[in-house]
């Protein structure tokens, strides 16, 4: 039997190639829930979107609330035996004035919604990469400010005891890989890949726990 896995995240879950013109995302194979179904053998059912946020609104674009959208992304899914969460980066932006333990609130939310599908050492959350330094600066994204490179940096802590309270697997995204070059936010291609790589070795260790796999 296929492992069925929920990816639910933001735009490194979705495959956003920053300034591409045309088809600005990188093909299934590339992105992190592509590496993990190679890896593992696993059937990955993405849930990303750019922009995303564990629950706040988004000011000038709809939709991107994740507490909002999961009810519906949870019922077209199917069944599913595994999920994936990785939210956090958009949370850490400027105007949703944030702490982590307010990102971690949110985030809880979601698993409570998570949890009634996949049993809860089913669940592996992770923090995400870290915003790089110069993250706000004109030329990069200037959505985010010092004060948001320095939340993004206190999230694996948040993130870990959440995990550890909840009975939850836990991932820092942080000590695997790194925000690219091209915006010092988002994940390239070899990012993708070590993520793909990290993930996908803690859920072989998760699925011996489930004996109908």
């Amino acid at each position: 039997m296929t492992a069925r896995v929920l990816c639910f995240g933001d735009s490194n879950t979705w495959g956003y190639i920053p300034g591409a013109a045309g088809h600005p995302r990188l093909d299934f194979d590339e992105r992190w829930p592509g590496v993990l179904t190679r890896l593992s053998g696993v059937e990955a059912v993405e849930a990303g979107l750019c922009g995303r946020t564990a629950w706040f609104d988004d000011p000038r674009i709809p939709g991107r609330n994740g507490l909002a959208a999961l009810p519906g992304i949870l019922a077209e899914s199917g069944s599913l035996d595994f999920a994936v969460v990785m939210l956090g980066t958009n949370d850490c932006k400027t105007c949703y004035h944030a702490t982590p333990e307010l990102i971690g609130e949110g985030l809880e939310r979601c698993l409570d919604l998570i949890a009634e599908r996949v049993p809860a050492p089913g669940i592996l959350l992770v923090s995400p990469v870290f915003l790089g330094t110069d993250v706000w600066h004109p030329d990069k994204d200037p959505d985010f400010s010092p004060a948001s490179v320095e939340l993004c940096r206190k999230l694996p802590q948040t993130y870990s005891a959440i995990a550890a309270r909840r009975g939850h697997r836990f991932l820092a995204a942080s000590d695997y890989t790194e925000a690219g070059c091209w915006d010092l936010e988002h994940l390239d291609t070899a990012g993708h890949f070590r993520l793909g790589q990290a993930i996908s070795a803690e859920l072989n260790r998760m699925i011996p726990d489930f004996p109908k796999f």
